[in-house]
């Protein structure tokens, strides 16, 4: 049996989620996608694939040996590019991902530039506020937001996000500059309910340990942060977003930052990928490329 051949028939099932879809992928007979992984796991006395009639699913051992298996391959590719003297001229398919609107500010200009200097690198460049899990999901690098859990991800730090308060001129001039967050409870507040789901919101005292709750009152909740703030743009309340997400608005004037002194401590932004093993070159270039970039774009906000 040629192992590395099952390694990567049985990668293709779990991608494409089927045998049949496997089969049409790489050319060769359904029967055959059926016996190399068969065959893959009597060699290893178990079974790697739950099969069911409309898709396959991983079972414990084999979650663990697909992770394996494809960080093998990886490797492989290389040392065979390393070989063939590729180091130059680095090529494939990088997946990233990141949240809607910061990556379509922030990463999607750093990827277009990537792309104009390494032309034989295409990327897929997934957008969504939820977090993809990288290795379930094939995602090769992240980009995201906020305190990350331990793990044996390894991340590049490119930047620190603000929570910011925000209010439009006109509502500041109807109710007045609050004071402290206790002034909120006599505002109308837009909730961006997606990273805030309850009717409070956290502060901190520069001269205290910890962060304190306030309730407020929400006139009106959206699920995206565009909605919120083109809201607050109009006069509906206030709203509490993070920094880049306002940012535009700030800048021409449309919304003012308020209660700045009480904010909550900056979220660390970072680049993240899977460890163990060697990284492929798309990925360290990418990271070569993006991680200064990244972090002038940031340090501007």
């Amino acid at each position: 049996m040629d192992r590395l051949e099952a390694m990567t028939i049985l990668l293709r099932v779990v991608e494409k989620g089927s045998f049949s879809a496997a089969s049409r992928a790489l050319g060769i007979p359904l029967a055959t996608v059926s016996r190399k992984v068969g065959e893959l796991e009597a060699h290893l006395g178990t079974r790697l694939l739950v099969r069911t009639t409309r898709k396959v699913a991983l079972t414990d051992a084999g979650a663990v040996y697909v992770n394996s298996a494809r960080r093998i391959l990886e490797e492989l590719a290389e040392t065979e590019r390393a070989a063939a003297g590729e180091f130059n001229a680095p090529r494939g398919e990088l997946i990233l991902t990141a949240p809607v609107l910061f990556g379509r500010l922030h990463i999607l200009p750093i990827v277009t530039g990537f792309l104009e200097v390494y032309p034989e690198i295409s990327i897929r460049l997934v957008l969504s506020d939820r977090n993809l899990h990288l290795l379930d999901d094939h995602v090769d690098m992240a980009a995201r937001i906020g305190s990350l859990p331990d793990s044996s991800l390894v991340a590049t730090r490119v930047g620190l996000m603000r929570t910011v308060v925000c209010a439009s001129p006109k509502l500041i001039a109807a109710h007045g500059m609050p004071q402290t967050p206790e002034d909120l409870s006599a505002l109308p507040c837009v909730n961006f309910d997606f990273f805030y789901p309850a009717s409070t919101w956290s502060f901190r005292r520069k001269d205290a340990r910890g962060s304190f709750d306030i309730p407020i009152r929400p006139r009106l909740s959206v699920s995206t942060a565009e909605a919120s703030v083109w809201a607050a743009e109009q006069g509906v309340g206030v709203t509490r977003v993070l920094h880049y997400q306002c940012a535009d608005a700030v800048r021409d004037g449309s919304l003012q930052i308020i209660l700045a002194e009480f904010e909550l401590e900056p979220l660390p932004v970072h680049l993240i990928h899977a460890g163990g093993g060697a990284v492929p070159v798309k990925m360290r270039v990418f990271l070569d490329y993006a991680v200064g970039r990244l972090r002038e774009r940031l340090a501007t906000l």
